[in-house]
């Protein structure tokens, strides 16, 4: 029965049931119901005895020993129209848990199905040809056209290009290679095409790395006790008493049935995924899709938080901070502005774009461009009207003049050979980031700290601004992993949020995975186990704060079942409730711990 689900399972029973049913009062054959009901039954209880068994020996104890004493006790007495009543309600909590904890698992294809897979190769007599990545030996020379996906790392042996690796590093900024730079497999090129030699065959390569950091991760996931789980050991051990103390006092071995019968775990089973379900009906209703019912649990406790920077501490987009004039610029913000934008505006460059863009906004009206020159890895030259200007690092707008280089990302201008001034950019902070790690603190999120592939210079800037005190820059996915992985075990629950490819493995390496999807990279958001639809960082803190609600009403709901079943358990220990009915009694305890449950799915 393995390998059927839990709810086919839950059908099959039911059908049985009928069956019995038919045969019982249909056929009036009671004897042929009541084989049917116990090899069934027989048959169910020896499968969860198995799993239980299973499920010891990795350490986990769970609901499964009550369910099976229920099962065992109520067919050795043939009392099997109780054990049928019982088993409907195991295999229908069984799908009603698989259904809160649905996971999707495609993490793994995702990455691959964004994997180049073919190399352009350029043999001994400079033909070039379209060769699968994987047949392509160290030492080989390929050609990474302009906005292609890097396929193999490599070192570059001839060009200069502009490389955008912010979903393998998490630099928002594009970073220039010259000959004798690395490269990573999964860049994305510039606007120049680069001669690159390779040194990793495909398996080694930086992209499939991150394919096998998330493989590595899933095999040795975090060890977490379900909520029902921790209830019980200590529930089991009340009703075996119980039960057994009924035997002992009355000497009638059939009360240890109708004891066992009213002790029967439903609301063990049911209580906790109907919470679950309501709470992530609650999450999906605020923009927030979680893909298990654990999450929640693990949330609700959570003490550590990590945080990418690019994309989800900050908008991941660059804009226009300042124009910085020259002492003696005779040109106006404005002015420099135009003539940067007007120079710019043919370009596909990311900070040109983003200078194109901030030019419409202050509803600037560009020049014409008569003649322009792109000098590779170093900036442009383009004639205005009667102005030569140039655009890009200072080295080579301004070689040997005395202006320095701002701490900022930035496009300096010369005019005419004379440095006018530069524009700078900026990754702006979520405007919510502040008051995210603020409530998170007050919900009981102990430590907030920041991963990142950035330099220091900007990641510390934008950390102290929202409050986050730990802060690792220039980490590669490994560095990440490395760092979650020292979290001490007081720090756990933790989560990682994140946007990018390079954050897949982090998100199953920590006990929760949170996806800033809106934007995010598909990879990203399927690797993890939570996803934020709406492109608002506060979101977190909402899921924490459902998380937390949520798990106090399933407690309260799994408690007060058990509160339930201990006094009816009580109860039958006098003898005075038949199995069967005491069966159907837990229909009434399951329906007061569903409907106490379902107050999770309250409206915000």
């Amino acid at each position: 029965m393995d390998k059927i689900t839990n709810k086919q399972k839950l059908w099959t029973i039911i059908i049985i049931a009928a069956i019995a049913i038919f045969l019982q009062y249909g056929l009036r054959q009671p004897l042929w119901a009541q084989i049917l009901v116990t090899i069934v039954g027989s048959v169910v209880a020896l499968s969860m005895l198995i799993g239980m068994v299973k499920s010891i020996k990795n350490g986990n104890y769970g609901v499964d020993l009550l369910a099976i004493l229920a099962v065992v006790a109520t067919l050795s007495f043939s009392q099997y129209w109780a054990a049928m009543v019982v088993l409907i309600m195991l295999t229908g909590g069984d799908a009603l848990d698989d259904y809160a904890t649905k996971k999707a698992n495609s993490e793994l294809k995702t990455l691959l199905d964004n994997t180049p897979d073919t190399a352009h190769v350029i043999g001994a007599n400079q033909q070039v040809t379209d060769t699968k990545v994987q047949d392509v030996p160290v030492g080989a020379t390929i050609i990474i056209k302009p906005g292609e996906i890097v396929p193999l790392d490599g070192k570059v042996i001839k060009g200069e290009s502009d490389l955008d690796e912010s979903s393998l590093t998490g630099e928002s900024r594009p970073i220039t290679k010259v000959p004798g730079d690395s490269l990573m497999s999964g860049a994305i090129n510039g606007a120049s095409s680069l001669i690159v030699k390779v040194t990793n065959l495909a398996k080694d390569s930086q992209y499939q790395q991150l394919v096998k950091l998330v493989e590595t991760a899933e095999k040795s996931p975090a060890h977490f006790v379900r909520l029902a789980d921790r209830y019980a050991v200590p529930f089991t051990v009340v009703a075996i008493v119980i039960a057994l103390g009924a035997w002992l006092i009355s000497g009638d071995p059939l009360r240890i049935a109708e004891v066992l019968v009213v002790a029967s775990p439903c609301p063990l089973i049911l209580a906790a995924p109907v919470a679950m379900v309501s709470g992530m009906s609650r999450a999906s209703r605020n923009g927030i899709i979680v893909k298990t019912g654990t999450v929640l649990e693990k949330l609700a406790d959570a003490k550590t938080g990590a945080f990418d920077k690019t994309g989800t501490i900050t908008t991941g987009h660059l804009e226009v901070k300042d124009i910085i004039l020259s002492s003696d610029s005779p040109y106006t913000k404005d002015q420099l502005l135009n003539l940067a934008a007007s120079a710019e505006q043919d370009s596909a460059h990311i900070l040109a774009r983003s200078l194109i863009a901030y030019s419409k906004k202050e509803s600037l009206k560009l020049e014409p461009v008569s003649k322009i020159e792109e000098v590779t890895g170093k900036g442009i030259i383009a004639t205005i009207g009667s102005n030569k200007l140039k655009l890009g690092k200072l080295s080579f707008v301004n070689p040997e003049g005395n202006a320095k280089i701002l701490p900022y990302t930035a496009i300096y201008v010369a005019v005419n050979e004379k440095y006018a001034g530069a524009i700078t950019f900026v990754d702006h902070i979520r405007p919510e980031a502040k008051k995210t790690m603020d409530t998170l603190r007050k919900l009981g999120v102990e430590k907030l700290m920041m991963l990142t592939g950035d330099q220091a210079i900007f990641a510390e800037q934008v950390a102290k601004q929202v409050g986050i005190n730990d802060v690792y820059t220039n980490l590669l996915p490994q560095g990440k992993i490395k760092i979650l992985k020292s979290i001490p075990q007081s720090g756990h629950p933790d989560f990682m949020v994140g946007d990018g490819v390079n954050d897949a493995p982090s998100f199953v390496t920590a006990d929760v995975g949170i996806a800033m999807g809106a934007h995010g990279a598909t990879a990203a958001s399927e690797s993890a186990s939570v996803v934020i639809i709406h492109d608002d960082l506060f979101r977190i803190a909402k899921l924490v704060s459902i998380s937390q609600e949520t798990i106090r009403i399933a407690k309260q709901a799994v408690l007060i079942g058990i509160a339930i079943c201990t006094i009816l358990m009580l109860i039958a220990a006098t003898g005075i409730i038949p199995a069967f009915w005491g069966a159907m009694l837990q229909e009434v305890i399951d329906t007061v711990s569903i409907l106490w449950a379902l107050r999770a799915r309250k409206n915000d």
